[in-house]
């Protein structure tokens, strides 16, 4: 079993802690033993210094090393003299090396009782009186510790600080443990989530506990889910509508065929009629469905041109004026002189039309629609306002969605198959374009176009 990523950062951030401690112990054990060389031999060195100082005033008094040779025990006496003396300039006590007192012939007189090394490197000190070599005193170099007591100590020393580096190692290891398990729960709250939304459960979320990089991790994965919760039940939505849409005619249709053939319904004009209303819906739907379709995976043939939105929104004004009078409604438009986009006429045509027939469709008699441009900030903002019936504020912000019809005098009775104003929300923004909704002053929807212009003028009175 190949380990997880708790157990590897567990193992990269303790292995990097202990690297960094035996480094610092091996360090300080080196520094520790090196200084403490160091300063035996500092010491020992003051040590030879003040003998021979001693020893050349002792000297000096009888004129000979005659009061040394009969007095062995006098120059434990002087070196006892050292420790008691509490002078801040005296080397500290213990004598940790071998050393000898040789006359001015380099004859032992004194010191420690073997023979000199030939080969001896050790700090040596002249002693001369009145410019006269007397003798010397030599110690053997403080290479390696050679007192028990202070071989004891460096152990000690090195025993502590192997305690100290398991402890801190334990001490290390459970802080790591700890972190690196709580670092990585957002990471496998996250790998969870994701293996949920792959099973196809959109409705998962994880929790978000922090505001760093993995708390906006988390933030973009719960945004995520969400969005895909909504394609979900929208696309659901969409093939319940798709086969209630087409349901209904052809159950109209098979009705329609069933009778005549069982005879319950004579074949006429009438008859005949009637199925080709159904057909004309069918077939009004399934180029809805197509339109939208290849607006959506931007599909559709735009020959963009630089194009008078003004004039277009005239042709298609003029087209339905005769139908919005035979509906005893009025149609008027304040726009400006002329206003160029660059668009695709044959689309934006759509756009108005559609807009138009929307008005048609959903106005009350006696209504009308009020058709209003202005030339703003570089862009045209045209808005198509009518009259009663109005819609509540929750279907303002749905009124684009595919299928969906507003409640009341707005439903399907009219005709519609509720999808032109989706395909109008895809023309407008493949002209860099925006739509919205809102309430119209005079009681129904105002539907707002902002376009890019290419070249602007002035407005016409």
């Amino acid at each position: 079993m190949k380990p997880g990523i708790t157990a590897k950062l567990f193992m990269a951030i303790f292995c990097t802690c202990a690297l960094v401690l035996i480094t610092m112990n091996w360090g300080v054990r080196m520094s520790f033993e090196r200084g403490f060389i160091d300063y035996i031999r500092q010491s020992n060195e003051q040590r030879v210094e003040l003998l021979a100082d001693t020893l050349q005033e002792q000297y000096k008094q009888h004129g000979s090393w005659e009061f040394l040779e009969t007095n062995d025990r006098l120059i434990y006496q002087i070196m006892r003299s050292f420790e008691q003396n509490s002078s801040p300039k005296m080397p500290p006590q213990g004598w940790r090396t071998k050393f000898w007192i040789l006359d001015s012939h380099d004859h032992r007189i004194g010191g420690y009782d073997q023979p000199v090394p030939p080969d001896l490197q050790g700090p040596r000190r002249v002693m001369t009186v009145n410019g006269v070599v007397i003798g010397s005193v030599i110690s053997t170099p403080a290479e390696r510790l050679t007192r028990d007591a202070d071989i004891n100590f460096e152990r000690q020393q090195s025993r502590t600080s192997w305690m100290i580096v398991a402890f801190t190692a334990l001490l290390a290891a459970a802080v790591t443990w700890v972190l690196s398990r709580g670092m990585l729960a957002p990471v496998k709250r996250l790998v969870n989530g994701t293996h949920q939304l792959a099973a196809g459960n959109f409705s998962t979320r994880v929790k978000v506990d922090s505001e760093d990089e993995l708390g906006k991790l988390a933030q973009d994965f719960n945004q995520l889910a969400m969005t895909l919760e909504k394609n979900e039940q929208m696309r659901r939505a969409f093939m319940a509508d798709i086969s209630h849409e087409l349901r209904t005619p052809l159950a109209v249709l098979r009705g329609e065929l069933e009778a005549m053939q069982d005879g319950v319904r004579k074949m006429s004009v009438s008859s005949l009629e009637s199925l080709q209303s159904e057909v004309s819906i069918l077939t009004k739907l399934v180029d809805d469905l197509h339109q939208l379709s290849l607006s959506d995976a931007g599909a559709l043939a735009y020959r963009k041109v630089d194009t008078d939105v003004v004039h277009l929104v005239q042709l298609a004004e003029a087209g339905s004026r005769d139908r919005f009078h035979a509906k005893q409604l009025t149609l008027t438009s304040h726009l400006p002189e002329s206003a160029e986009v660059f668009g695709d006429p044959q689309r934006l045509s759509q756009l108005f039309n559609n807009l138009l027939e929307n008005s048609l469709r959903y106005t009350d008699p006696n209504g009308g629609l009020e058709i209003r441009g202005e030339i703003r900030d570089k862009s045209l903002y045209l808005m198509f306002q009518d009259s009663a019936p109005g819609i509540s504020d929750e279907q303002l912000g749905r009124i684009f969605e595919r299928f969906y019809r507003t409640e009341g005098s707005r439903n399907r009775a009219s005709g519609g198959s509720g999808l032109g104003l989706a395909i109008c929300q895809n023309i407008v923004e493949a002209h860099g374009g925006q739509i919205s909704a809102s309430h119209s002053p005079a009681g129904g929807v105002r539907i707002t176009i902002v376009l890019p212009l290419s070249v602007t003028s002035g407005p016409r009175n």
